[in-house]
């Protein structure tokens, strides 16, 4: 390497050999879209053999042949290549403001101490505000706040704690369980002091209902009112105090205000035996602000119940097996490789893969198979799994929240907690509420006086104003239908990663499907084989078979599964690589293999026109060729059939109902996709399709004003799930696949997507009511309370009732889906 070249600017060079380096970018680092772009740059470079990246550290690994491209050519390539994409990045992000150097962190946490939706802004506003913070979304509903950046747990409980709330880790599902615990006894505390206070309150209102003259019954009334506000209401006052020492409000500063105006306002009046009495307003206020409590913490268990059964899957303990002795530890203490033992009918405590021992397992939860899995030596389990009636051994490959069942949780958790842009509207109203509210409280109290009414009047019709407003009715409008839609998802069967794909999948106008393991079964079988080379047909098998063992292709899987039906043995492979979509290179027994579809093997200049007619026959009859060459001649052809799934026509059914274009974009042969096209009613068929193609695809319809939705299932499907306005993934695909979409259907049943894009309408409609209520309650009471058409206590009650009718209509989400 010439060492006067200048060091590159976009990378870092970390490892070189003669034919191959490895470099680390901070362009592509967490950023799959990006390092699949930067793949179909470099490999349209045909002296680039092969390249394989691990987006979560920006490493990609090079191989090239260095004849035709040398490594300093191939260096300034690189530069160039990722610094035009870091200069499309940075313009796509220039309205960002805050630059992070290091590392940005995820930090989830449970919030313990907020009573309404204002608490989860306010927290919200503070956290942004740290320059040390990319993003923070607090989310009342489910009690949480995730924050990307570069403090720590410690650092961000810190900040939190200074506003009066405390923090939970929520790490593993044990630690969930724990915060469940917590709850129950939240909900039987609010339902304590609203019991308490009702019982206190209620002879304070009916006294005050009779208008007595009697001063001792006023003392009555103070002395049953001061417990009220000062036990049961403690709490509004606590927070309002620490909130005001840092010139901040929310909706416990508007409580502690009206309750204390009233009660304050009182007490002369009390004891100069004159005046008017607000006992009964503060009171009965409380109360109704307890009851409202306590049915919203009911209301929100109900939403979170999703969360809850699939936290309720994990058990608490394990049994570990150690110097031939077995040991109860808890689920929390295994590491990965201890050997546990699975009784027959317990449940498995995390992932790992068998050792020893025959059984079935329940794994209902992860693929929805109503039949059990039989599992055998070297077969994967995962936790949260029923085990039938075999006792297994199993060694742990997973734990805490690397476990299947908690990378569930954790997506069901992320779609709850997410913001929709209608949120981030209404967050900037909720933001002025509190102090708009105040104000149009002095306001209130000024015009009656200056109009010349009493001053008790006055005063009264100010503290009806405070009473009456309600932010959390607003703050709440969105996140409660979204925990709930995003539950309903969750027992359906369609998991969400991005929770923003829940409003976007309403819109949807194109549906672009692939077809094999999509549209298809992707359990295809090898049903014919042509041979053109003079080696045997069970050599060509062992050849084809033992390099398509390194493959995640389903057509890979096929052949593999054929030769192991014919026991033919599979031989070392001394070389592998793959392109996505198009075929693999690889070598056995000093063989050079090329296995994949024509275009492959004739731009590896590969005469395929024996193989022609074979592919052509094949296609015509819904088979998938796959062709095979060997040293650099044509070999073989493979036939192989793939079932569309039962569900298919329906699913394309429901969707042209619904007035959305369908069409399926494959790299499979012109002939194999019209085949399957036509059985499941799809007229547009793009066949041939490299990854790249399939992203320009997506790209196109979304120039031309379209909302794209994209079903795959493979490697060569991730870009374009990843650029998709909604990218849905097949469960039963591979993990880049399911990681690049926005929601995976677990079940691999296609009309799921209907049923998502039906609850997406679902919940973006009860948004909208939500929102209509919450701001029309306030347009309509507040001002009709200034006028001094209220009474204090009917405002109490309004106002506390007002968050809970949002829940409930919330909650007419679960009910539609049943």
């Amino acid at each position: 390497m010439d060492t006067q070249t200048s060091a590159p600017k976009n990378f870092q060079l970390v490892h070189q050999l003669a034919r191959r380096i490895r470099i680390i970018s901070p362009v592509l680092k967490n950023d799959q879209e990006r390092g699949y772009i930067f793949e179909i740059l470099l490999k349209k470079r045909p002296e680039i053999k092969k390249i394989r990246s691990v987006f979560a550290l920006g490493s990609v690994v090079i191989e090239f042949d260095p004849t035709r491209l040398p490594e300093k050519n191939l260096l300034i390539l690189l530069d160039a290549v990722l610094g035009n994409i870091a200069r499309k990045k940075a313009d796509q992000h220039k309205e960002q403001k805050k630059a992070f150097d290091g590392p940005i962190h995820e930090v989830d946490l449970a919030v313990e101490g907020m009573t309404c939706a204002s608490c989860a802004l306010l927290i919200e506003m503070v956290l942004k505000r740290d320059p040390r913070i990319k993003q923070a979304s607090v989310n009342f509903g489910t009690s949480t706040l995730t924050v990307h950046g570069q403090l720590g747990k410690d650092e961000v409980d810190a900040k939190v704690a200074t506003l009066g709330y405390k923090t939970y880790a929520m790490d593993t599902l044990s630690q969930r369980k724990s915060l469940i615990e917590k709850e129950h006894q939240r909900i039987a505390m609010a339902k304590r002091r609203f019991m308490w206070s009702g019982m206190l309150s209620f002879p304070v209102v009916l006294i005050a209902m009779s208008m007595p003259s009697s001063r001792w019954l006023h003392w009555l009334q103070f002395a049953l009112t001061t417990p009220v506000v000062f036990w049961s209401g403690g709490t509004f006052f606590a927070k309002a105090g620490r909130l005001a020492k840092q010139r901040r409000a929310n909706m416990d500063t508007l409580i502690a205000l009206g309750v204390g105006s009233a009660y304050g306002y009182s007490l002369p009046g009390l004891f100069r035996r004159r005046g008017h009495i607000y006992f009964e307003a503060g009171s009965a206020f409380i109360t109704f602000v307890l009851l409202g409590r306590f049915l919203e913490e009911r209301a929100k268990g109900k939403a979170g119940e999703a969360i809850r059964k699939l936290v309720d899957l994990q058990p608490q303990t394990a049994t570990l097996i150690k110097d031939g002795q077995e040991i109860i530890i808890a689920v929390d203490d295994c590491v990965i490789d201890d050997v546990l033992l699975v009784r027959p009918g317990e449940k498995i405590p995390a992932d790992g893969i068998v050792i020893q021992g025959v059984s079935t397992v329940d794994e209902a939860m992860v693929t929805g198979e109503s039949l059990p899995a039989v599992k055998d030596v070297g077969h994967k389990v995962i936790g949260g799994c029923v085990n039938g009636s075999g006792a297994l051994r199993m060694r742990v490959t997973a734990v805490g929240m690397d476990t299947v069942l908690a990378g569930i949780v954790h997506m069901v958790d992320q779609a709850q907690a997410t913001k929709l842009p209608i949120q981030k509207q209404v967050d900037k109203i909720s933001a002025v509420f509190v102090p708009s509210v105040m104000v149009l409280s002095a306001l209130t109290m000024a015009g009656w006086l200056i109009a010349g009414a009493p001053f008790g009047f006055a005063f009264g019709n100010a503290i009806t104003v405070l009473l009456i407003s309600c932010p959390c009715a607003l703050g709440l409008a969105t996140p409660a239908a979204i925990m709930v839609g995003a539950g309903q998802a969750a027992r359906e069967g369609i998991y969400i990663r991005n929770g923003e794909s829940l409003e976007t999948a309403a819109k949807l106008n194109v549906v672009v499907f692939d077809k094999t393991g999509t549209i298809t079964e992707g359990k295809p079988k090898v049903t014919e084989l042509l041979k053109l080379s003079r080696l045997s047909e069970e050599k060509l098998i062992s050849l084809a078979a033992s390099a398509e063992n390194n493959s995640e292709h389903f057509l890979g899987k096929a052949i593999v599964a054929y030769a192991k039906e014919q026991s033919i043995e599979l031989r070392e492979c001394t070389h592998f690589s793959s392109e996505a979509g198009r075929g693999i290179e690889a070598e056995v027994d000093g063989e050079k293999l090329l296995l994949g579809n024509n275009a492959w093997l004739l731009d590896q200049g590969i005469a395929v026109d024996g193989l022609l007619a074979a592919a052509s026959g094949f296609s015509g009859e819904g088979k998938t060729p796959v062709s095979m060459a060997i040293n650099g001649k044509a070999a073989a052809v493979f036939g192989i059939a793939d079932k569309p799934r039962p569900q298919a026509t329906q699913a394309i059914q429901h969707l042209k109902k619904l007035g959305i274009q369908t069409l399926m974009v494959t790299g499979d042969t012109e002939k194999t996709a019209h085949y399957i096209a036509a059985i499941v009613g799809i007229e547009t068929v793009i066949a041939n399709a490299k990854p790249e193609q399939k992203l320009a695809i997506i790209h196109q319809f979304q120039k031309e004003g379209k909302n794209v939705g994209m079903i795959g299932d493979g490697i060569n499907d991730a870009p374009a799930l990843a650029a998709a306005d909604v990218g849905f993934a097949i469960g039963t695909g591979t993990g880049i696949a399911i990681e690049s979409a926005d929601m995976t259907l677990v079940q691999g049943d296609i009309t799921k997507v209907t049923e998502a894009i039906q609850l997406s309408t679902d919940t973006i409609r009860i948004i909208k009511q939500n929102l209509f209520w919450a701001f029309g309650y306030n347009v309509i009471a507040i001002p009709v309370a200034a006028m001094g058409k209220l009474n204090p206590m009917i405002a109490s009650a309004a106002m506390a009732l007002s968050s809970v009718s949002v829940i409930v209509n919330s909650l007419r989400l679960s009910k539609k889906q049943e």
